[in-house]
């Protein structure tokens, strides 16, 4: 997560489809391939019984598959979503952000200062009107928490919101957009791992913390990539890890498993 971490526990989700031919006229003579069985099988050897979820959306094609189902704590990716719901916030109160909201959204995405999450997510009015921003964002499987790291949500949503940041088709303006992009495009040098591992170009947040509990790591990666010449959504979110940095390695490899299976298909 931030600089000083938040913590405690959770389960993850899907965002499923498979990549299928066009049958615009008559029967496609190609197979029809289930990327969801295929993630499944790539990942097989990596995740040997490690507590991972992972969606990924190819933009232009609409090709995606995912692995895993059940929700996760957020940790700092959670940060995102916060931001999220201060600019819908805003543009319905027709403003600009504040200097002491850019200020707290700088520090929070570019930094993860946790200090600058819990004060914006003050203003926008707690984790109701979290949720209620989320509902407006199309997360349907997102539920927020006043201790904002424990706040579970699933694969599925998290794409679903990379799709609001990043997409066109979205409650938010243009301009919070490319604020939110430019933000998570500029995270500083020692957190820009994770799904950054599986393409280029990316613009992303990462979120991690050591359950309390029981000492073991969440970790957590979102973004958007170029690879191939297609920009792809991947969300990969995981628990279970005796330390940050397994949990980091994991969150890598699977993320590029994703996006080989997604670019093969």
């Amino acid at each position: 997560m931030g600089r000083t971490p938040d913590g405690a526990p959770a389960a993850v989700t899907a965002v499923s489809s498979a990549s299928s031919p066009s049958a615009a006229t008559g029967r496609s003579e190609e197979p029809e391939v289930d990327l969801d069985e295929e993630l499944a099988d790539a990942l097989a050897p990596l995740a040997d019984g490690a507590d991972v979820s992972v969606a990924v959306l190819d933009t232009e094609s609409g090709a995606g598959a995912a692995y895993g189902d059940g929700a996760y704590d957020a940790a700092s990716i959670v940060k995102v979503d916060i931001l999220a719901a201060l600019l819908l916030r805003a543009q319905d109160e027709g403003r600009e952000l504040s200097g002491a909201e850019h200020a707290y959204a700088e520090a929070m995405i570019r930094r993860s200062d946790n200090t600058s999450a819990t004060e914006l997510l003050k203003v926008i009015g707690g984790e109701e009107e979290l949720d209620a921003a989320n509902e407006r964002l199309g997360l349907t499987g997102t539920k927020a928490a006043h201790a904002w790291g424990l706040t579970q949500t699933t694969a599925a949503d998290q794409v679903r919101l990379l799709e609001a940041v990043c997409g066109t088709d979205s409650v938010l303006s243009a301009a919070s957009r490319a604020y939110l992009t430019e933000l998570m495009g500029q995270v500083e040098a020692d957190q820009r791992w994770g799904v950054s591992a599986a393409g280029t170009d990316a613009v992303l947040k990462n979120g991690w913390m050591p359950r309390t509990t029981t000492g073991l790591w969440d970790v957590n990666s979102i973004g958007r990539v170029e690879s191939g010449g297609h920009t792809l959504l991947i969300a990969v979110l995981s628990r279970g890890h005796a330390t940050k940095e397994a949990g980091i390695a994991l969150v890598e490899s699977v993320a590029k498993a994703a996006v080989d299976v997604t670019e093969a298909g």
